[in-house]
């Protein structure tokens, strides 16, 4: 499917995303991401390209989600050193940078909601009643999601540490 499909999927991602480079490893990545879902397996063999895009789609929206994260944490970071009396250093910065994207990374392991919960909460700064009003969904469900999305952040971080060592 591979050896089929691939050349075919970059030239789509390409057309989406204007760069090659970009393409080449979401198109990477579209493969793993169903290689490491055996359910995933069964629904390639019936209508391959359809199920390449959908996940490609999905890799391209984790991506932009990703992106705005890094922005937003970018024009923090800016507000804040324009009115701080110094800097933070590069090493400062590459740290938070580097918790910002195992945030990412540990995000992506949690449903939408709870994604969307966490983001609206901790980014936005909205309080849990907002969030539950915005996501159609009880004060106590938002709790719930944050709590999820808080988890795999320790299990990311205590991953982390055990790479480390």
């Amino acid at each position: 499917m591979y050896i089929s499909h691939y050349d075919w999927l970059r030239g789509w991602l390409r057309a989406k995303l204007g760069c090659a480079h970009e393409a080449a490893d979401v198109a990477q990545d579209t493969f793993m991401r169903i290689i490491a879902s055996r359910d995933a397996l069964l629904g390639v063999r019936q209508q391959p390209r359809a199920y390449l895009t959908t996940t490609a789609k999905h890799l391209l929206i984790d991506r932009a989600r990703r992106k705005l994260l890094h922005d937003t944490y970018l024009a923090e970071l800016a507000l804040v050193a324009a009115s701080a009396e110094g800097y933070p250093s590069p090493e400062q910065t590459m740290l938070a940078l580097q918790a910002l994207d195992q945030i990412a990374q540990a995000l992506e392991r949690v449903p939408p909601k709870a994604r969307e919960a966490f983001m609206l909460h901790y980014l936005d700064d909205q309080p849990q009643s907002e969030v539950a009003a915005r996501l159609g969904i009880s004060t106590r469900m938002v709790q719930k999601y944050l709590v999820q999305a808080l988890l795999q952040c320790r299990l990311k971080c205590a991953a982390m540490a055990e790479a480390a060592l």
